[in-house]
């Protein structure tokens, strides 16, 4: 597939290692996309899950997925500030469906002030063990793990402090004009 055009609203799609769709987030407009990159924003977007439940999500959010990193970061903005999430992950692949990465159960949750917690340390054992994680990938996924603490600890790429600014404020919002969030609660 050809990449998708700044403006354009793809699909994103999270599989399991053992190849079942995980989750669905039905749109999400492309900021930025190269070879080894993209950036997408949404704001409410319907969100299905594998068992067939959806919901919204509640505020607008800037997503990074790297073709060179076993990580992604969806930033939600808040009224409190900036939330992350972190999925430890596959890079992603794009077809003409939606844009696609396996998500490998660990998370990481960073808050406004900086902090972080890392989540679900005993899904992630569990699930090794049921659909056989390979050696190299817990390896691999641990590693990734370590670079992406120290992005969160050394204010990089997504969680620099004029990533928001730029991506949501600049060109999320010259895209969809009429968006809600108030630029001073934000941080």
């Amino acid at each position: 597939m050809c990449l998708p055009n700044e403006g354009d609203v793809i699909k994103i799609q999270s599989y399991k290692h053992d190849g079942k769709l995980h989750r669905t987030w039905k749109k999400t407009t492309v900021l930025k996309a190269t070879d080894q990159l993209l950036i997408g924003g949404n704001d409410r977007t319907l969100v299905i899950e594998s068992d067939g439940r959806k919901w919204v999500t509640r505020e607008p959010a800037i997503s990074y997925f790297h073709k060179e990193h076993w990580f992604n970061v969806i930033s939600m903005i808040r009224a409190d500030g900036v939330h992350h999430y972190c999925n430890i992950g596959s890079p992603y692949l794009i077809d003409n469906e939606a844009l696609k990465y396996i998500d490998y159960d660990l998370d990481i949750k960073v808050f406004p002030n900086g902090s972080f917690h890392l989540l679900d340390e005993d899904e992630y054992e569990a699930r090794k063990r049921s659909m056989h994680y390979p050696a190299e990938i817990d390896l691999i996924l641990k590693q990734q793990l370590g670079i992406l603490t120290e992005w969160v600890l050394d204010k990089k790429g997504p969680f620099s402090d004029d990533y928001i600014d730029f991506w949501y404020y600049n060109k999320y919002r010259s895209i969809h004009p009429n968006n809600d969030v108030e630029k001073d609660a934000k941080h």
